[in-house]
């Protein structure tokens, strides 16, 4: 199996529509995708697409880890999820504060029983697996909170990557759609946003409300299971969409390589790679 991978970066539209941004982005996400597919040669999918989010987590660029959005009441929570196609394990952080990587702690959740935490809970756990306080804060998002600026509202992050022995693995991490209420409670950590299995693996972005409503993830997965195409999988689920005009985005990778990225309000910031071939969004 030749290995692949692909990643998004939230949406385009939610940032800047300036020249220079589209640039950075892509640049940064043809970066990002190389280095995660170097990974992959010499690690499973599940460790790669952890990896690839860790990358984009960093990235003051993309709204996830450092450069998340700012709540209502002035502060960060940030949710990030991880699933593995091979054993159906499925872990994620729910409104998670003061560390660097989400997606690091969510990782670390995996072989524990109790694999989705959230708030208080989640924050204690990432302290007791060593991850020190980090304020993930930046200067840009601090001005669009003062100035009550909706830019940069539907970001999140995500990688689906397949091995060379034909695993799959689905991450996926975000910093919120930004002024939201406190408590709220996105798609990122939800198989809605973030699923995999051994036929299929799929990351979202977009409104958080309306993925969970099409069960997005899910559905996509569930489809090519069942023998769908996956294109015609992607295309089925975002027609359901429909109804309610939902926000979203996804991106996918199948069991016999297929790579596919859909999005129902342009324009979905992607890129993806065999290690020869690298393209990202026009």
């Amino acid at each position: 199996m030749l290995p692949k991978l692909i990643i998004h970066g939230g949406f385009f539209s939610e940032s800047s529509t300036s020249a220079a941004v589209k640039q950075a982005k892509q640049a940064a996400l043809k970066r990002i995708a190389l280095e995660a597919h170097r990974y992959l040669n010499t690690h499973s999918a599940f460790e790669t697409a952890v990896f690839a989010v860790s990358l984009l987590e960093d990235d003051p660029l993309f709204n996830a880890g450092t450069g998340s959005q700012i709540q209502s009441d002035g502060r960060i929570r940030m949710s990030a999820a991880v699933m593995d196609g091979e054993s159906q394990r499925f872990s994620g952080v729910i409104n998670l504060e003061k560390v660097k990587n989400p997606i690091l702690v969510a990782e670390k959740l995996f072989p524990e029983d109790d694999r989705v935490l959230g708030g208080e809970g989640a924050q204690r756990f990432a302290r007791e697996k060593g991850f020190p306080a980090y304020n993930p804060e930046t200067p840009q998002r601090r001005t669009e909170y003062k100035a009550k600026v909706a830019a940069n509202r539907k970001g999140t992050v995500g990688c689906v990557a397949l091995d060379a022995k034909g695993r799959i693995a689905a991450a996926t991490s975000t910093g919120g759609k930004g002024f939201e209420r406190v408590g709220r409670i996105s798609d990122s950590a939800t198989v809605a946003g973030n699923y995999a299995s051994k036929h299929c693996g799929v990351s979202c972005t977009g409104v958080g409300e309306d993925i969970v409503s099409g069960a997005v993830a899910t559905k996509i997965v569930t489809r090519v299971s069942d023998g769908f195409d996956l294109q015609q999988a992607m295309a089925k689920t975002f027609e359901e969409l429909t109804p309610y005009d939902g926000f979203a985005g996804a991106i996918a990778i199948d069991f016999k390589g297929n790579i596919a990225h859909l999005d129902s309000h342009p324009t979905m910031v992607w890129a993806h790679t065999d290690g020869e071939v690298t393209v990202a969004f026009d």
